[in-house]
């Protein structure tokens, strides 16, 4: 079997919202009721609405999230990632 990646393209993300609009652009099928939230990211990692059906998610230019919620924001993501281990997070 082979691992499926989706890459997230980070390189315009200023805030939390264009974090979500980069997700919401860049995972393929993603259903519209995704709630662009980290409650909803947890949900879309159980397979709810924002899977990203896949092995890892790479989130490239990644350097900008590291000032999100006073730099919690990438901490967040991978201890829901760690929480739920069901897709890797990779920050690049």
């Amino acid at each position: 079997m082979t691992a499926r990646t989706v890459t997230v393209n980070c390189a315009d993300v200023q805030d939390e919202a264009g974090f979500w609009a980069a997700y919401m652009r860049d995972v393929p099928d993603i259903h519209p009721g995704f709630g662009r939230n980290l409650a909803a990211f947890r949900d879309a990692l159980w397979g709810g609405p924002g899977w990203p059906d896949a092995d890892e998610v790479r989130f490239t230019n990644s350097d900008s999230l590291g000032s999100l919620r006073g730099g919690t924001f990438v901490k967040c993501l991978e201890e829901i990632a760690r929480e739920v281990n069901s897709v890797r997070l990779v920050f690049s």
